[in-house]
């Protein structure tokens, strides 16, 4: 009784993850003259995983409101970053100032959360720099902080050295799978300017939770 009981279980938690997470991506867009990438801690280029998630997970980011450390963007619209345009033609992605800045999406309830998508720029190949991406019930990020997603290796942004590689952005855009997931109501993604020049863009962020 007891094999068969623990069993059960087992099956019930392998059914209760039943399909393969996978991205819907736009189409390769590169445009204009290679400019050379020169970061550390630079991970090759490879496809992103494909997790298995529970079959009620969805992206729960589409249409939510969006702030910003920047209040006045240089090009495009905070709303960009949810509407589910993954282009990158301009009109399609959002420019704020250099430095380390943030955005946040507020998913209006607390959620358990899978992974993240982010698509940063793809019109050409490029690396943003001490990329973090964090998750709380707090709208200040003051408490109750889980970092999903650090690259910054050396702790220049000061929130802690990260275990992550810096990576090459492409139409794929990058999957971070959280495991274990976690519980919360707001998601910050962190950037300080990238290999091609010292401003911070997005162009959609995909938060897959339930």
């Amino acid at each position: 009784m007891k094999n068969t009981l623990i069993a059960f279980i087992a099956l019930a938690a392998l059914c209760s993850y039943a399909k393969p997470l996978k991205l819907e991506v736009p189409r390769s867009q590169l445009t204009g003259t290679p400019v050379p990438i020169k970061i550390e801690n630079l991970e090759p280029k490879a496809p992103n995983p494909e997790p298995d998630v529970p079959e009620d997970v969805k992206n729960i980011a589409k249409g939510k409101k969006v702030t910003s450390s920047d209040d006045f963007p240089l090009i495009g619209e905070l709303e960009c970053v949810t509407d589910g345009d993954k282009e990158a033609a301009e009109g399609s992605y959002v420019e704020i100032q250099n430095g380390f800045q943030w955005i946040q999406i507020d998913l209006e309830k607390v959620s358990e959360i899978f992974a993240v998508a982010v698509w940063h720029y793809h019109s050409q190949e490029r690396a943003y720099k001490d990329v973090i991406v964090q998750v709380s019930d707090d709208p200040a990020f003051i408490k109750d902080v889980k970092t999903i997603f650090n690259n910054d290796h050396d702790n220049s942004a000061k929130k802690g050295a990260g275990q992550n590689k810096a990576y090459i952005e492409t139409n794929l855009g990058k999957l971070m799978v959280v495991n274990p997931p976690v519980k919360g109501r707001y998601i910050r993604l962190y950037s300080n300017g990238n290999t091609s020049n010292d401003m911070n863009h997005y162009i959609e962020v995909e938060v897959f939770g339930r």
